[in-house]
């Protein structure tokens, strides 16, 4: 049994937030794979199936992102996972808008869900999906560059994506439950080599 884990806020309020891509990418998952996400187990909202013939459970943490590794260490006490089972899914300041990027193991990076998973679970030998949220603009040439002043601030994360952007995360759900499908199918190598230069 594998467990994948978006990072978000639960709420309404927090739906359309640029922090809950972790989220949004976790729904388009259920979506595709008809698993109704309906199930409140293990301090999470979450659903079981398959992905590729691969047994999953598809989990939103209920603790806010500051306490996701509670969710996390719940989830792995209630069906006996392993490093090994577990894929996380977040946002990440530092990439730009769209961008996806796949890591077998690491360091919070500064996230605070993520630190929280590994305070909680005791490691950082478990993959993860990260997805860019950072503004970006077009310079002189044309090239797309990312903007970093606002991007620094808890109420930027906690905003919501305008109209243009929702477009682009929209896109970018369907990448990540690609990316998902590379890992079950062939492994995470051959997903970080087909994905992480896009």
């Amino acid at each position: 049994m594998k467990v994948i884990v978006g990072l978000g806020n639960p709420g309404r309020g927090h739906g359309n937030n640029r922090h809950n891509v972790g989220f949004k990418c976790v729904d388009r998952l259920a979506q595709l794979a008809d698993i109704r996400l309906s199930q409140r187990r293990a301090k999470s909202r979450m659903g079981i199936g398959k992905i590729i013939g691969q047994d999953v459970i598809l989990a939103k943490p209920k603790t806010y992102m500051n306490l996701s590794g509670q969710a996390v260490q719940a989830l792995f006490a209630k069906f006996r996972l392993s490093l090994s089972d577990l894929i996380v899914i977040y946002d990440d300041l530092d990439l730009a808008l769209g961008s996806v990027r796949i890591r077998e193991r690491g360091s919070a990076g500064g996230h605070n869900g993520m630190k929280s998973i590994i305070n909680l679970i005791g490691s950082q030998e478990f993959a993860r999906i990260r997805v860019g949220i950072a503004p970006v603009t077009n310079d002189e040439s044309g090239n797309t560059v990312m903007v970093q002043q606002k991007t620094k601030t808890p109420d930027y994360v906690l905003s919501d994506f305008n109209a243009k952007e929702k477009a682009v995360i929209k896109e970018t759900c369907n990448r990540v439950a690609d990316v998902v499908k590379c890992i079950f199918a062939e492994g995470i190598t051959v997903a970080m080599n087909n994905y992480n230069n896009k």
